[in-house]
């Protein structure tokens, strides 16, 4: 569907993607809001972490409907990571870190999320 160079100035395409997406199947609000947040994240992690913001390497966003909504898949070109290891961002000793809540405001915007290829993709689903 799209495919942006690892450059964190190209995180701007996000919004207008997510406007067509929206148009596209009449989401409310709170749906925008959700997508355009989880989205913006999972691209922003996939440049900064993924690709180490090398612009010779991609990512790319897949757009699929399922059963009951839509499911996007964010890859990167990177190696990947463990998705199961991640440090809780609320707890205590963590809270006034900066960084480390992207992946958990992710978990709490979708209804489903899950990794795919060792951690370079991320598939998160909308209920619609």
């Amino acid at each position: 569907m799209l495919t942006l160079a690892s450059d964190p100035s190209n995180i701007t395409q996000i919004e207008r993607l997510v406007d067509q997406i929206t148009n596209r199947f009449k989401l409310d609000q709170e749906k925008h809001d959700n997508l355009l947040i989880s989205l913006t994240e999972a691209v922003t992690n996939a440049i900064i972490h993924g690709n180490k913001q090398d612009r010779s390497k991609t990512v790319s966003i897949d757009l699929n409907q399922v059963t009951d909504g839509l499911a996007i898949r964010v890859s990167d070109q990177g190696g990947g990571f463990n998705y199961n290891s991640l440090p809780d961002p609320t707890c205590p000793e963590r809270i006034c870190e900066c960084g480390g809540r992207g992946v958990f405001l992710m978990h709490q915007l979708c209804d489903k999320m899950r990794y795919f290829n060792g951690g370079s993709t991320v598939e998160m689903q909308f209920r619609l």
